[in-house]
């Protein structure tokens, strides 16, 4: 690939999903605005059922990232049966996972709350946020498939409009569910869920009629079935359990991340879930990057064009630490105005200053794992790299500083959240030498 042509292709991907990830966490910024009206203890027990729910989320992801993978090689080598059975085959594998983790939110509620706090209050409230946000799991599995599958057709653009519309329908909802406007009665936290079940249902309308319009002009056609041609069974399951495996664990480690600050008392749980916005916005505001390495590395290897496969990998990599230095400062000096719109406590907002300082100066290093570990490792289907890198980071050095930091020293959250964060570093480390081995590069 000349530089001009990369440069585009990776525009054409990145852009798309940058704005997209870049608008849902500013809306959720808005959503935390909103709820911050509500007290401490309303931020809390929202940000808490969403770790939970993040972790269905990092799992379907885990399958749509499979599909984008096997998709992406599939349109690389012009196999158009294969692409169909490809995204057919994890469509069906999705339905089950959300179907699990529906019914266990729904039934087991309060028991998963639990293990987040102590406080009777935050969990009472989180479980009601949990079992109604739970109804979106289905829909969102689909929004995931159906995303992946058009920015592989090179109709990345689609998703980002869908979640423009979707985005302001949970904003304008939002508004009048929460504070019982135009005449309905006052739901509070529950109106912030109705409110994200209408538009993540919305959402998902609106990315069936794209991918039908798509795949029709594409001459895609999509069959329900779970047999696969070229790829056996065998095969697809080495791709798609360490993905599972090591999404699941990263995301279990999250969680477990939230456990401490939950323990750590309500205000500094609520300053860690008032920082969760803004990180997702950067962190977001580059993810194209990651999601574009996925799908024209992918392609590439499609082609058995391996040495450019290599080359457009390190290009990632530089756009990558580049723009997460400017996002970086960027942060560190707009961080006072952001935390001054939110009516919490002054500690609240000191601690939350002091937390996005830290992730300010990680960033770099998260953005780089995210890219690496996201899109580069994944492209040539040997996904049992990534689940050894990231088992290693988190539960190897993240899990056990984190639990060290807070309960043996008693160092206060940002100092926890800054020494947990050191298993970024060994993880980068270890995906580097990987990476330069060229041992992830493989033509399915």
């Amino acid at each position: 690939m000349k530089n001009n042509s990369t440069l585009r292709s990776v525009l054409k991907i990145s852009i798309p999903v940058a704005l997209q990830c870049m608008l849902q966490a500013s809306f959720s910024i808005v959503d935390q605005i909103m709820i911050g009206r509500l007290g401490s203890v309303s931020i809390a027990a929202v940000g808490l059922a969403s770790k939970f729910s993040g972790i269905y989320f990092v799992v379907a992801g885990a399958v749509a990232a499979v599909a984008g993978i096997m998709i992406s090689q599939y349109i690389g080598s012009g196999d158009k049966r294969e692409v169909s059975r490809s995204f057919s085959l994890n469509t069906l594998v999705s339905l089950v996972v959300a179907v699990v983790f529906t019914t266990a939110s729904l039934i087991l509620s309060r028991q998963i709350m639990s293990m987040y706090s102590t406080d009777s209050d935050t969990v009472e409230v989180a479980a009601y946020y949990l079992r109604i946000i739970a109804i979106t799991f289905i829909p969102l599995a689909g929004n995931m498939l159906l995303s992946t599958m058009l920015r592989c057709l090179d109709k990345a653009s689609l998703p980002l409009y869908f979640s423009i519309i979707a985005a302001v329908m949970n904003t304008a909802l939002n508004y009048v569910l929460i504070f019982g406007r135009l005449g309905l009665p006052r739901l509070g936290v529950g109106g912030a869920a109705v409110a994200t079940v209408v538009s993540q249902c919305t959402n998902f309308a609106l990315l069936i009629i794209g991918y039908i319009i798509v795949t029709r002009k594409n001459g895609v056609s999509f069959s329900l079935s779970v047999r696969l041609g070229k790829m056996t069974a065998r095969e697809y399951v080495v791709i798609l359990m360490p993905i599972l495996i090591t999404e699941f664990m990263w995301s279990l480690g999250e969680n477990v991340y939230a456990s401490i600050y939950g323990h750590l008392g309500t205000l500094n749980c609520a300053a860690m879930t008032l920082s969760n916005p803004i990180q997702g916005l950067m962190i977001g505001a580059l993810s194209g990057l990651s999601q574009a390495a996925g799908i024209l590395i992918g392609k590439e290897l499609g082609k058995r064009d391996h040495d450019s496969a290599y080359v457009l990998s390190r290009k990632m990599l530089k756009y990558g630490l580049v723009g997460s230095l400017v996002m970086s400062a960027i942060l560190i000096m707009a961080r006072g105005l952001y935390v001054q719109v939110f009516d919490v406590e002054p500690y609240v907002r000191d601690v939350a200053q002091q937390i996005l300082i830290v992730f300010a100066v990680v960033s770099p290093i998260k953005v780089l794992n995210m890219i690496l570990s996201g899109g580069i490792l994944r492209s040539g289907g040997k996904t049992s790299i990534c689940l050894v890198i990231d088992t290693i980071g988190t539960w190897g050095f993240g899990v056990p500083l984190g639990l060290i930091s807070a309960f043996v020293f008693g160092l206060p959250i940002a100092w926890v959240y800054f020494i947990l964060s050191l298993e970024e570093a060994v993880r980068l480390t270890i995906s580097l030498v990987v990476f330069k081995k060229r041992i992830w590069i493989k033509s399915l």
